[in-house]
């Protein structure tokens, strides 16, 4: 089965003009092109559930949560299913991370992974139906010091230890902030994942067509985890990095990633240029990906 993923730091659907001293809002416009990249799965960070200051003062501002309106498809029929996590609480609203679905999500849960009271961050976990399979969805959005992404990451790694079997299918995708690629490896290693863009552009077909022959053996004498060992380490010869999504206009830092288990990543890019610079302070990561059987 074939799929498109994203994931995209919308920036709470502002940006501001006149040097900076007027908001205007992005949102309509993010509907829009969100629709054009035909994704099945969108993962959302800084999501405006609430905003009562923009409410009054922004012109077209949406009356519903930013991923209500954003589910809603002005091209297809059939629009997104979503769901929304509440990291940060402030007197005129609040804002988190979401999932837009194309597929039914079964289950939903919010999880607050704030490292300190002066950076309010969170998980939201969601299982979506995919051909009579079970697909966890984990939007991340983690801290911008170095000591609180590390704790955040152990966190989730011990959260899907001990709740998810290791054989279901992992997507864990968002803003990480981790300029520095300091995490991959622990995911990797612990999770048994890869990252999308690590997938396509770092790993060589010698590395992977010499792990698949040496494992071949063992996984047609039924040591399928000796296999898989043996794949994953020809997986990791070269270094790790990532897709360059930050700032927008011009992308520079990895803070942006797609981790993927169970799938075949087919493609991925970068959605770069004005036109969505001028959206976010983020440019959009879009992976086409296949479920193993």
């Amino acid at each position: 089965m074939k799929l498109r993923v994203a994931t995209y730091n919308i920036h709470k659907g502002v940006s501001r003009r006149l040097f900076g001293l007027r908001h205007h809002a992005t949102i309509q416009e993010l509907r829009n092109r969100l629709n054009d990249l035909e994704s099945d799965l969108v993962f959302l960070q800084e999501v405006q559930g609430q905003n009562d200051r923009h409410a009054l003062r922004i012109e077209a501002w949406p009356d519903e949560p930013q991923n209500v309106y954003l589910a809603k498809s002005t091209q297809r029929r059939h629009a997104f299913e979503t769901a929304y996590g509440q990291n940060a609480t402030y007197l005129h609203g609040h804002h988190g991370n979401a999932l837009l679905s194309r597929f039914v999500i079964e289950k939903r849960e919010h999880r607050d992974v704030s490292d300190h009271a002066l950076e309010k961050r969170g998980v939201l976990h969601c299982i979506v139906r995919m051909e009579k399979r079970e697909v966890h969805c984990f939007v991340i959005h983690f801290g911008l010091l170095a000591r609180s992404r590390a704790r955040q990451t152990e966190a989730l790694i011990a959260w899907i230890e001990r709740e998810i079997p290791n054989d279901q299918p992992l997507l864990i995708a968002g803003d990480f902030n981790d300029w520095r690629h300091t995490l991959s490896a622990t995911l990797y290693k612990r999770l048994s994942v890869s990252e999308v863009f690590d997938d396509q552009h770092w790993v060589g077909p010698f590395q992977k067509k010499a792990s698949d022959f040496i494992a071949r053996p063992f996984a047609k004498a039924g040591l399928d985890q000796v296999a898989k060992g043996i794949v994953r380490a020809g997986n990791q010869l070269q270094s790790i990095r990532g897709a360059r999504t930050f700032p927008a206009l011009l992308p520079w830092l990895q803070m942006d990633r797609i981790y993927q288990r169970g799938f075949v990543t087919r493609s991925v890019q970068v959605m770069r240029g004005p036109a969505w610079a001028r959206l976010s302070d983020h440019a959009p990561l879009v992976a086409d990906l296949e479920l193993l059987p």
